[in-house]
This record gives structure tokens, sequence and C-alpha cells, in this order.
């Protein structure tokens, strides 16, 4: 006896709906993989900055400031031009906007040097925590310069971060110094990037965006360069500098991987992580810990900074980059 075409019809139907879970569950399978994946980079790219604000920070101590940061942007610009330009040929160099690629590549250069400086007289945890507001000024800047709405939930993680700033700092106690103007310079010109950052990245590609940051700072600070030469004691020095150089573009060459794999509201919350890495690098190279009240403005910078970088990532569907040397 013969199956009715009834019965055809409805096994293969339930064939079909099987199949089709099945590949539903792999194609999760695949995204779940892809955003570990992304969240294993943006970890591994905090680790590399981190190792470089220790590299910056050591490095102060025998290299010229200018040279030392003219050194990690010239590895980088050569660094990403020689693995870019083969790969993306001429399509590398077009952009829409090459005076806001020239302020862009100025703001995170004066960044660096602020980062530069405040590295030499301050901790290294510490002055990680302070730059991980710049999402929190970010939103004070969308607030009053940009005419964006902003959030209760939103200004009052601004306010926490900032609290979590003063207990770092104590005004009037022995941690208070005119040290710590420099990494709030280093906070606004970074928060001033980023927002340029979130504009240029409508109609510009990620790489070309890169590829004009590392060359605008080197040539930049080319002109300064030649009057602060000096020649190193030792290759010890030499081969520090390309620490810094080598950490600083694997770094970014990881976080651009990794917002390829996964949502930028994911990952942002993971590039706190660079306080703890932060800790550990100076712990272990200059014998620093952190004291408790310290530790508990790192938390709440911590966890205010998160989540506000979360919330202006969702929003404005663009990544945050961290704040590094």
């Amino acid at each position: 006896m013969s199956p009715s075409p009834g019965t055809s019809t409805d096994s293969a139907a339930t064939v079909a709906l099987a199949a089709a879970r099945v590949a539903q569950q792999r194609s999760r399978a695949k995204e779940s993989e892809r955003i570990l994946a992304g969240i294993g980079l943006v970890i591994l790219a905090v680790a590399c900055f981190a190792t470089l604000d220790t590299a910056t920070k050591y490095s102060t101590l025998g290299v010229p400031i200018l040279m030392g940061v003219w050194f990690r942007y010239a590895f980088q610009a050569v660094a990403t031009t020689l693995v870019l330009l083969p790969l993306r040929g001429t399509a590398l160099l077009h952009t829409k906007h090459p005076r806001y690629q020239a302020l862009r590549g100025a703001l995170l250069l004066a960044s660096s040097i602020f980062a530069f400086l405040s590295l030499r007289y301050m901790p290294l945890a510490e002055f990680t925590s302070i730059v991980l507001i710049a999402p929190l000024v970010i939103t004070l800047l969308a607030a009053t310069t940009l005419k964006e709405h902003v959030s209760p939930l939103r200004w009052a993680l601004v306010a926490g971060g900032f609290i979590g700033t003063l207990v770092i700092l104590r005004p009037g106690g022995s941690a208070f110094s005119w040290a710590i103007f420099l990494p709030l310079g280093l906070v606004l010109s970074n928060a001033w990037f980023q927002v340029l950052t979130s504009k240029l990245a409508q109609t510009e590609n990620p790489l070309t965006m890169h590829f004009y940051t590392g060359w605008v700072g080197t040539l930049i600070v080319s002109l300064a360069v030649p009057f602060v030469w000096t020649s190193l004691p030792s290759w010890e020095w030499w081969a520090l500098l390309c620490l810094m150089g080598f950490m600083g573009t694997v770094g970014h060459f990881m976080l651009i991987l990794a917002y390829q794999r996964a949502p930028a509201s994911t990952l942002t919350p993971y590039l706190y992580a660079q306080i703890a890495f932060a800790m550990l690098g100076g712990w272990a190279v200059f014998s620093h810990v952190p004291d408790r009240f310290s530790l508990v403005g790192m938390a709440m910078i911590a966890v205010c900074g998160a989540a506000g970088a979360w919330l202006t990532v969702r929003e404005r569907r663009v990544p945050i980059e961290p704040a590094e040397s």
C-alpha cells in the first residue's frame, strides 16, 4: 500500500524543518565562535596596550620623550604600510575628508604626548584608570557641543566615573600633584579624537583611517625630533623602542580584527581589562601596588566607564578605541 500524497508532503516538510533547525544551530555556533574570538582579540589587544604603556614608562628614564613618540609612530606607519598597501592597493589612500584625517592624526598624537608625559610621573594602573574615563567625557561632549540627548542613567554613570577619578587623585592629599593634569589632557584630546572617529567612520574605511593616523603623527613629530635626537647608550634601549612600536601596531590590528568579528557593544566593556594588565605591569616592573583608595576608584571607573562605553557604542554603532600611548 503506497503512502498518500499528503503523508509524503508532511514527511518532506518535517525533513526540511529539521534541516533548517540544524543549519540555524550551526549558524548560531559559528556566530558564538566569532564573538568569542572577538572577545579574545580585544583582551589580547589591551594586553598589548598595557605592555606598550609599561615599556613607555620605562623608556622615559633614558629616552627623550619626543624621540620615543617618533619611533613609536614611525614603526606603526611603516609596518601598516608594508602590510596594508599590498592588500588594498591605492584604495587604501582614498579618503573623502583629508583635513579631518589630518586633524584626527594630530589629536591622537597629542594624546600620545600627554601619555608619555603622564607615564613619566604617574603609576601605570592609576594612569590607565584615569584615561579610561574617555567614554564618559564623550558623553559630556555629545551633550554640550553636539546637543545630543543624554539619559539620566548615562549622567549617573558619568558622575560615578568622575567620583572614582577623584578617589584616585584625592585632591588635597599626598597623591595630588600637578602631574594629574597630564592624563586629563590626554582624556580631553582622546575624547575629541573619538568623536571625530565616529563621524569619519560613517564614510571612511577603518584601515584607511589607521594608515593616515600613523603617518600624520610620524610626519608632525619628524619636524621636532632632530632637535632632541640623542645616541642611546646600549642596544637594550633600541630593543625597548622596537617593543613599543610592535605592541602598539599589533594591538591596533587586533582591535580591527576583533571588531570585524563581533559587535562593538559586545566588545567595548572588555577594554577595561587593560586596568588589570596595567596593575600587573606596574607590579612586575616597578614594584608598585595601588592602595585601597585607588583600588576603589579604579573599580568605580571600570564599572561606570564600561557601562557608559557600552551605551555609547550601542547608540552610535561605532567602536570606541582605548586611549593608549
